[in-house]
This record gives structure tokens, C-alpha cells and sequence, in this order.
């Protein structure tokens, strides 16, 4: 638990420093990231001092040691596009448009989402503390100001104090969504199959507990959790029920039964494992920021397979 603690603390002054250290250097001013590690411990994990008002005395003490005015050192991160954040820990502008807003399940976080642009779509979040007005599904923004963060392998960019939030009229196109792509079925992951989902946020439920409800009243679901490879890219894939009824003849209602007769709802997960995985299809679907939502599927059929389907098709007309 101490090492753990002794990590956490180590990670945040690393973050904050290189932060301080890249506002700096936006300026053209070389600081030293160690004397700004070593004062920001000091301040925070000695003195106990606020994050925000540790960041503010170490930015002071800097400016006064490099004979800078406030008004010398830019306060706004450079502009750049969408698909040019590949780093943690860096300040960035940009123009884009709000592409979908989720439910907050923490009270630290006041929205998040999705935002985009030509170049890609990322997930934004927006801290309760920032003290930001609220931005709306469809209406495209210029943001000033924000940090770069990396959650779960992924990029997002961070809305906070520093940060401006500016709605304009001009509408910011977003990268093509609506994609079509041929390859295996390589993988159907956990939480696949019968599930059973929250009767009040939908997500799923785990012997009875919902991550966000806790003990709650549940309702079945049919749906596919897979991965996809077209042999250049691996695409995260979902079908819902149609989509499995579809190519399996198997439904809500015959899963049901299925998982009834067996006395085990596993039993689903694992048919459908061995009707599906491993064979090709071709998908038509929406790109999201993680998973390729299926619009429709279908099992693969090049030419000299649609050639054979022809020809038994004629032969069992002729006998």
C-alpha cells in the first residue's frame, strides 16, 4: 500500500512538472525540470499546499528567477489538430465539434465525452473544479488551453482551470464514421452472450451489482463482444441482437431457452463461440472512439463462393 502511495505521489509530480516545464519552453525559456520536481514535493507533500495554488507559486518563483513578466509568458498552448495529440502531459488548443456527451458517474467531473474534428474524434473530460460552462452535442467550439492526459492506453484531453471554452458558428467537419470493412472474426471477449443489463443506465450487470447502481433490478440482453481483423487492422466490434438472430437463428427469446434447458447461461457465450469465431464476414458499421458498432453483417462471399451458391442452387431446382 505504501509503494502504491510513494507511485501515485511520483506519477502526479512528474505530470505536473513537465506541464510547467512545456509552458515554459512554449516561451522559449529553459527551466529546470528537477528544481521544479523538488519544489513542487516540498509544497504539496510537505506543506500540504492545494495543487493549484503549489503550480501558481512554483510558476512565481520562475518568473521572478527569469526576470519575466506575465505578460512575456504566453499563456495559450499552440493550435493543432485532433489527430496530432499522441502525448500525455502537453497543453494544446484546437477547433472541433462536440460529437456525443456521456453520463458523468463521478462528482469530480461536471461532462465528458467525445469531441472531433477532420483529423479524428477524442474523449474530453471536463472537471467540476474548472468552473467551464457546459458545451451541447452538435455545436462545434474552440477550446484553449487544455491538457493532454492518457487513461487506459487511450488519448483525452482534460478541461481545467486554465483552460476557455469559446462556442463559434462555423460547423467543423468530422472524419468519415460510416465505414465497410471484410475480415475474420478472431476473438469474442467476456461479457458476451445472455447478459443482463441496469434497468435505469443499461450497463451491464455482474451478479446482480451495477457498477453504477449497485444492487438493482436487471433485464436480459443478447449482444457480441468481438474483435475483427482485416489482416492490415484489428477493429473492436459489438452485435446486437439482430445482428446474432441474423447469422445464427439464435435470439433474445432462443438464448433464453438455450441458457433454461442447460441450467447455465455460459453455455449461450460458448454456441455462439462455435458458430461464429474464426469465420469471415463482411460489416458495415459506425465508427466510435473504441468500438466499431455493427449497422449490418454479413458471412463473407467472394466470387467463386457465390459462383458455388449458384450452382447448388440450380442443381437442387433441376433434381
Amino acid at each position: 500500500m505504501k509503494g502504491e502511495l510513494v507511485e501515485e505521489k511520483v506519477e502526479i509530480i512528474s505530470k505536473l512538472t513537465e506541464q510547467i516545464t512545456e509552458k515554459f519552453k512554449r516561451s522559449g525559456y529553459e527551466v529546470n525540470p528537477k528544481e521544479i520536481s523538488k519544489r513542487l514535493e516540498l509544497l504539496m507533500f510537505e506543506f500540504k499546499v492545494p495543487e493549484r495554488e503549489a503550480i501558481r507559486t512554483v510558476n512565481n518563483y520562475l518568473m521572478k528567477e527569469l526576470d519575466v513578466s506575465r505578460e512575456q509568458l504566453s499563456m495559450e498552448s499552440p493550435f493543432i489538430k485532433i489527430g496530432e495529440i499522441t502525448r500525455p502531459n502537453q497543453w494544446v488548443s484546437f477547433k472541433a465539434k462536440i460529437v456525443q456527451l456521456w453520463d458523468s458517474t463521478s462528482p469530480n467531473v461536471s461532462q465528458v465525452g467525445l469531441v472531433g474534428d477532420e483529423t479524428g474524434i477524442i474523449k474530453f473530460v471536463t472537471w467540476a473544479k474548472s468552473g467551464k460552462p457546459e458545451v451541447a452535442e452538435g455545436k462545434s467550439y474552440i477550446f484553449r488551453n487544455l491538457v493532454t492526459d492518457s487513461f487506459g492506453g487511450r488519448m483525452q484531453v482534460n478541461v481545467n482551470r486554465n483552460s476557455e471554452i469559446e462556442e463559434i458558428a462555423e460547423d467543423v467537419p468530422l472524419p468519415p464514421r460510416e465505414i465497410k470493412v471484410t475480415g475474420a472474426l478472431i476473438a469474442i471477449q467476456q461479457n458476451s452472450g445472455l447478459i443482463q443489463r441496469c434497468n435505469e443506465c443499461r450497463r451491464t450487470v455482474s451478479k446482480g451489482i451495477c457498477p453504477v447502481h449497485g444492487k438493482t433490478e436487471s433485464y436480459d440482453d443478447l449482444r457480441i463482444k468481438g474483435v475483427l481483423d482485416d489482416g492490415e487492422n484489428f477493429y473492436e466490434i459489438i452485435l446486437n441482437e439482430d445482428n446474432i438472430k441474423a447469422l445464427t437463428g439464435i435470439g433474445l427469446e432462443e438464448a433464453k431457452k438455450i441458457a433454461k434447458e442447460n441450467l447455465e447461461r455460459g453455455v449461450v457465450l460458448q454456441t455462439l463461440r462455435n458458430r461464429l469465431l474464426g469465420k469471415y464476414f463482411t460489416v458495415n458499421g459506425t465508427r466510435g472512439e473504441r468500438y466499431l458498432i455493427v449497422n449490418e453483417i454479413d458471412f463473407f462471399r467472394d466470387e467463386l463462393g457465390e459462383k458455388i451458391d449458384e450452382l447448388l442452387t440450380r442443381l437442387g431446382a433441376e433434381q
